[in-house]
């Protein structure tokens, strides 16, 4: 029999609908008594599961690491001063047999009540905010980059060669040139020679020339909208590029240190940071945070055959 070392602790079976807990508690030496009771998931309703966990003198609490269910659980029992554990769901997984929400809070409680569940890394509150406005950083980008592409179809479709005398077509010159084009306006030579910068205002024989395409009314709408939509994500970037320049001001030394390593720049440090934190007490060592990265390569071997294993992140959020 394995030895407990917690008195009065809990598991939560995480579900969208509901939560299942289980307490057990009991002298370490002897056996536990188990009260089994099942939430909503609705905010009232997780208050209600945080005061009874109080109640019952909780002081550790686990649950699985369930699709992003249990984040709303998370973040309404943080309030609590419970000592929360994220239990990544393969390091929890119970014995074949009879599955039942009950059995499952209550073997998540049988184990932390021996110590048998490592926690996941979960950061504070500030950082799991910056972390979300990173992501969605990345997603708008890429969306950006999405709109750009579906611009450069259409021109091709309507044999606007643009790109073979321009690098970027959404620089300052190219986005002249788009404008005109969307508002359906006759491009002159006078305009190329007075309007385009650089090397390009040499270029403006060639340009007037890649610009007579067949442009119908049907490229034109479809430049369009995706100028409109691409022109509405650049600015939705810029705000949020701001928001995660006020919440890294706190935070200057660590993005001063992060940029003096080469190929890292401010917005590659905020990416770290957003994703790690700042306490790196939280891992154990240089190898626990290399691991949780996903840059150690895994060992998993039987009968002298090598598997694959996709890596279990410790913080998926």
């Amino acid at each position: 029999m394995l030895e407990a070392i917690l008195e009065r602790c809990a598991g939560l079976d995480v579900h969208q609908e509901t939560v299942v807990a289980c307490v057990l508690t009991g002298q370490l030496d002897r056996a536990p008594k188990s009260e089994i009771r099942t939430f909503g998931t609705m905010t009232n309703e997780l208050m209600e599961l945080g005061e009874w966990l109080v109640e019952q003198g909780c002081t550790h609490v686990a649950m699985e690491s369930t699709g992003v269910y249990w984040k709303s659980v998370w973040n309404v029992l943080e309030a609590f001063e419970l000592d929360l554990l994220l239990a990544n769901a393969h390091h929890v997984k119970n014995l074949p047999g009879r599955k039942t929400d009950m059995k499952d809070a209550e073997w998540i409680a049988k184990l932390l009540r021996c110590g048998l569940i490592e926690g996941s890394f979960v950061p504070s509150e500030d950082i799991r905010d910056l972390r979300d406005l990173t992501r969605y950083r990345k997603k708008l980008v890429y969306d950006a980059t999405s709109e750009k592409n579906r611009i450069h179809k259409s021109l091709q479709d309507a044999n606007i060669k643009l790109t073979t005398h321009m690098s970027d077509i959404f620089g300052t010159s190219g986005r002249l040139l788009l404008q005109k084009i969307v508002d359906g306006e006759v491009i002159t030579m006078e305009f190329l020679e007075t309007h385009m910068k650089g090397a390009l205002k040499h270029k403006s024989p060639k340009l007037l020339q890649s610009l007579n395409g067949r442009l119908r009314k049907h490229h034109r709408d479809m430049i369009r909208f995706s100028w409109d939509h691409l022109v509405y994500i650049e600015k939705q970037i810029r705000l949020v590029e701001q928001d995660i320049r006020n919440r890294l001001a706190s935070k200057q030394e660590a993005i001063d240190l992060l940029v003096t390593i080469p190929g890292i720049n401010e917005q590659a440090a905020s990416v770290i940071i957003a994703e790690i934190g700042t306490d790196m007490t939280v891992f154990k060592d240089d190898h626990h945070l290399a691991a949780w990265a996903g840059v150690t390569p895994g060992n998993h071997q039987s009968a002298g055959k090598k598997k694959e294993h996709e890596r279990d992140p410790e913080m998926p959020i």
